[in-house]
């Protein structure tokens, strides 16, 4: 049986990755910060201790999706550190064990975020592009850096998520705020915001793991939309106003710069190049498509029927 084995598999993409491949055949070992409880678990990170390579020896691919919440606000310095730290220790980790296993290792898919390319209006970002000046942009370069620490014999995949129009992903304060008739333009509300919605996340992973792809990838919806857009989305499937605008200033103020200039205010129109020049199709085309699928009671759940396009291959031997 093909085996792919997942770091950070109780968050949201992480829950949602490892149903899917569990739905589809495919064994999941899950890598967890505490005592094991079940028998696909395996206890890492604990006083320090490397990651046994034999732990992923064997697998067809490792995903490292890590990281604390940028949900999270304030940023505050301490908790500028957290999402530092939970994101480039476990991913040194998982580069590590991977570089001892050398031409055998199996693929490294590992995270990162369309934050590496900053604040950058008018300019179409692939993946090509450079990345920009923010603390997220810095906190990506880093983090993809550990990711390369696997080594040339191993194929690594540094994916960069877009915020995911969720109800536990950025949508979660929108809707709340919405809900209470606070809803409105965000700083200029013109700036464009990437996205992906979380069922198009979880088949782009899996896409990734089932193809040759190296390197970059941008895992971003294919129709750019503004902060305006997407708010008068959630303000249309909630039947509630979008007026009371919020000033830059007050942002600054209340959760502080790096974490405005990094997330709410920053303009950046990310094209998933790399996903759709080798084939991958979206089931969510559009933000308002996204935003509608994630807050209706009745949105549809994943096709089952689909994973025959996208299985995971078995390595050779």
């Amino acid at each position: 049986m093909t085996t792919v084995v997942i770091a950070g598999s109780s968050g949201m993409i992480g829950s949602a990755l490892t149903q899917r491949l569990r739905a589809d055949g495919v064994s999941v070992v899950r890598l967890v910060r505490r005592p094991v409880r079940r028998g696909d678990e395996v206890e890492w990170l604990a006083e320090g201790r490397p990651l046994d390579p034999q732990v992923v020896a064997g697998a067809s691919a490792v995903v490292c999706l890590n990281g604390a919440s940028i949900g999270r606000l304030p940023w505050t310095r301490r908790y500028q550190r957290t999402l530092r730290e939970s994101r480039l220790r476990p991913t040194r980790a998982l580069a590590t064990a991977l570089r001892a296993l050398g031409a055998e290792a199996p693929a490294f898919i590992s995270a990162s975020a369309v934050g590496y390319y900053g604040n950058r209006p008018g300019v179409e970002l692939t993946e090509r592009a450079a990345p920009g000046a923010t603390f997220l942009a810095d906190l990506c370069r880093e983090w993809e850096r550990e990711a390369r620490r696997a080594g040339d014999a191993c194929r690594v995949v540094r994916m960069r998520t877009a915020p995911v129009l969720h109800r536990n992903g950025v949508l979660k304060p929108l809707v709340r705020l919405t809900s209470l008739g606070l809803g409105g333009p965000i700083g200029r509300g013109t700036q464009t915001w990437p996205w992906i919605s979380l069922e198009d996340e979880v088949r782009a992973i899996r896409h990734v793991i089932a193809t040759d792809i190296d390197g970059a990838v941008n895992l971003s919806g294919p129709t750019p939309a503004t902060a305006n857009e997407i708010g008068r989305s959630v303000a249309h499937a909630l039947r509630r106003p979008f007026m009371l605008p919020v000033p830059e200033w007050a942002l600054d103020l209340v959760i502080g710069r790096a974490a405005t200039e990094s997330l709410l205010t920053a303009d950046a129109r990310v094209t998933p190049a790399v996903l759709e020049n080798t084939g991958f199709t979206f089931r969510h085309r559009t933000a308002r498509e996204a935003t509608l699928a994630a807050i209706a009671p009745n949105s549809a759940p994943f096709d089952r029927d689909e994973h025959s396009r996208y299985r995971v291959r078995r390595e050779a031997g």
